[in-house]
């Protein structure tokens, strides 16, 4: 008796951890929603549909073989089963055809499934924003380059003359146009609600494409390890009216600074954004990105300094006291 008890006692502790699992699935800066599972754009709403298709086909699988396990144990134990065990048992049509056709079958809905959503969210030409284009009439795509740097993200808008640091502003309802790449090393461009990751890749240009269906701010992150100041390496994503996005655009072109190569230089050099300090730009240096990625191909580096690894803390506490005397 003692003994069943104790295994009685560990299986209702057990019984816990998944959900100790699940509540790392939880949004940890602020909040309590499910990044995953709360999609706000079509993209992410087309991966979640995706996604839920998949699980509900392999649970197909799943949730009947572990009921007949459970029943198979039961009806055939060796003390009280009632089974009938048959010596000269050796084959059996319908087992064969239930072993090889459901799998077969399964894979190929999933493989149906997995080439509809490769064509509806590919990043060059994804055709899920090309059919919301022709039913809603929505206005022409928004052009926005991205360079990642260590460790802070770089927003250039060709079309509008401006750029940011470290901030993502989209109008809602309007597809986004994304040219991306990495000014030092592999990045990912993530930003779970409103579309999938990417790797941001150093002398590449890759792309993405993005049209936020609500208003809201999302997060953004890098989903790739780079270094010391990965874990600040997020910035807001925020979906604003058209109206609201008009006049965000017309105060940024009214920002002092401008953002040439050698601005952008100094951008570039390893920052640990700790305190999630935005910088706007306006005037950027016509063929800023063309010339980012060239400079990359050509052997451009930024050199991460010796103190930030070996005494982040002191040197935060400097970067701080720099930031302070350079507020922009």
């Amino acid at each position: 008796m003692p003994t069943n008890r104790l295994r009685s006692r560990a299986w209702r502790v057990l019984s816990l951890v998944p959900l100790l699992l699940l509540a790392g699935c939880v949004k940890q800066r602020g909040g309590d929603d499910f990044w995953m599972l709360d999609p706000k754009g079509i993209i992410s709403a087309t991966q979640d549909h995706y996604l839920t298709l998949d699980v509900l086909v392999m649970l197909l699988i799943i949730v009947p073989t572990g009921i007949f396990i459970v029943w198979a144990m039961r009806h055939y134990r060796k003390d009280g089963g009632r089974g009938h065990y048959d010596g000269r048992w050796d084959h059996s049509n319908v087992l064969e055809a239930v072993v090889w056709g459901i799998p077969i079958v399964t894979v190929g809905i999933l493989s149906y499934y997995s080439v509809k959503a490769i064509y509806a969210v590919n990043p060059y030409h994804p055709t899920v924003i090309a059919r919301a284009l022709r039913t809603t009439h929505a206005r022409g795509p928004l052009d926005v380059d991205v360079i990642s740097t260590d460790w802070q993200w770089v927003f250039v808008y060709p079309k509008q003359h401006i750029a940011t640091v470290d901030r993502l502003v989209i109008p809602r309802g309007v597809p986004v146009r994304f040219r991306l790449t990495s000014a030092t090393v592999v990045n990912d461009f993530y930003i779970p609600q409103l579309v999938g990751m990417i790797d941001v890749m150093p002398g590449m240009r890759v792309r993405q494409s993005l049209v936020a269906s609500h208003i809201g701010t999302y997060e953004g992150f890098s989903a790739d390890y780079s270094g010391a100041g990965f874990s600040w390496m997020d910035f807001k994503t925020r979906a604003v009216s058209s109206q609201a996005f008009g006049a965000w655009v017309a105060k940024v072109q009214a920002a002092p600074r401008h953002l040439t190569y050698a601005t952008f230089n100094i951008v570039a050099r390893p920052t640990i954004n700790v305190h999630d300090r935005v910088a706007y730009f306006s005037q950027v240096q016509p063929g800023l990105f063309r010339q980012v990625v060239a400079e990359t191909v050509a052997g451009k580096t930024y050199p991460t300094p010796m103190a930030m690894t070996e005494n982040m803390t002191g040197y935060l506490r400097r970067q701080a006291r720099r930031d302070a005397h350079n507020p922009d």
